[in-house]
């Protein structure tokens, strides 16, 4: 009889092994293509990647689905702003974010769901939660009964509703039965252009519902669940409890992996802010490996503020490790820059692995963080 191979060592995230039978199922939020990528975007995306090589090289399969979020408001506005078809735009930018993607080793995703294609399944969504009676229908919108949503996110009502003002889900609405319902439909207004049939009337998908949607017709449920810090509520936590009530799975996502905010002068960077540092002009004085550095010497859950002299220090350590790599060294610091990463994304633990012992540690951890 053959000896079967070893079975891939988990990742832990919050102390807790991620183990699976079959391939890591992951799904990140992904963009709404409407604008360029700053770093805010770009460190989610990162995080992601590095996630996945680190499952990946250490004997895990990965399976790894990345959605669009291609109808949406603001997409919706940007298109009427610049005079041209919403799905022109959409196009242009998502083929932009991919080049710049690219340009910093991140992998493309095994499926990237469309909001466009995934019409059909919020629309199977939202008729079992109104089955269930866990939603209902107000002149062609289909709202969820979401309220619960904020307490599972540890978020008090005061803070939900500044939240969801914050996100566009109109808790003033006169015609929700509670302020943090959410509409799991959109029913089209006087004037949309951009709406499909429903049994409810014309009308297009609610954000929430869209990334909830997705996620079940990918996977079903999902292993590892990432988007940045500042979606856990709204967005994941009401995500999590359509899937949830509808499926009656639970739990929706057995681990979740946020990356903290990126700060530019003690403000959350952001495109409705403008306070940008957007990832092409950084490629243009720098590496790569510099700006991938960047975002991911910390560990994940860690907020952080950008600033010039942080570049340099990445960029100084990216060619300290590169020396170290040309310095003899154990295999076994290797297996520290592994058990490091294994353990919950601790990249300042592995840096310092791969610095201290060089040769193999340093290599290891160039390869891992993607740093050529």
């Amino acid at each position: 009889m053959n000896r079967p191979d070893a079975p891939p060592a988990p990742l832990r995230l919050g102390g807790r092994p991620l183990h699976t039978v079959g391939p890591v199922r992951m799904y990140v939020c992904g963009i709404t293509p409407y604008d360029v990528t700053h770093l805010g975007h770009a460190s989610t995306f990162l995080w992601s990647d590095l996630a996945a090589r680190v499952l990946r090289a250490t004997g895990s399969k990965v399976e790894l689905t990345r959605n669009v979020t291609d109808v949406d408001e603001a997409l919706l506005a940007a298109a009427r702003r610049s005079g041209e078809p919403y799905d022109l735009l959409a196009s242009r930018q998502r083929f932009a974010f991919d080049v710049t993607m690219s340009a910093l080793g991140v992998r493309l995703p095994d499926h990237e769901p469309t909001a466009r294609r995934s019409v059909r399944q919020v629309i199977a969504l939202a008729a079992a939660l109104v089955d269930l009676g866990a939603a209902y229908v107000v002149g062609g919108t289909v709202y969820a009964r979401a309220a619960a949503a904020a307490e599972r996110a540890g978020v008090d009502e005061a803070r939900a509703l500044e939240l969801s003002r914050e996100f566009g889900d109109e808790p003033d609405d006169p015609a929700k039965e509670h302020p943090l319902d959410t509409p799991v439909w959109l029913g089209g207004r006087e004037g949309d252009e951009v709406v499909w049939p429903s049994p409810w009337g014309p009308g297009r998908p609610g954000w929430h519902a869209q990334c909830a949607a997705m996620v079940l017709g990918a996977y079903g449920t999902v292993d590892l669940h990432l988007g940045g810090a500042d979606l856990a509520y709204p967005h994941h936590a009401v995500e999590a409890l359509l899937a949830e009530t509808a499926t009656g799975v639970v739990p929706f996502a057995r681990a979740w992996l946020r990356p903290g905010v990126v700060s530019v002068d003690g403000a959350k960077m952001a495109k409705s802010t403008g306070n940008l540092v957007l990832v092409d002009q950084l490629l243009a004085s720098t590496t790569p490996s510099a700006v991938r550095l960047l975002c991911l010497a910390r560990r994940p859950e860690e907020h952080w503020e950008y600033s010039p002299a942080l570049l340099e220090q990445a960029a100084a350590t990216v060619e300290e490790l590169h020396a170290a790599a040309g310095r003899p060294g154990s295999a076994s610091g290797a297996a520290e820059v592994d058990a490091a990463l294994l353990d919950g994304l601790d990249v300042p633990r592995a840096l310092d692995a791969a610095r201290g012992s060089g040769g193999p540690a340093a290599r290891r951890a160039v390869e891992l963080l993607g740093l050529r």
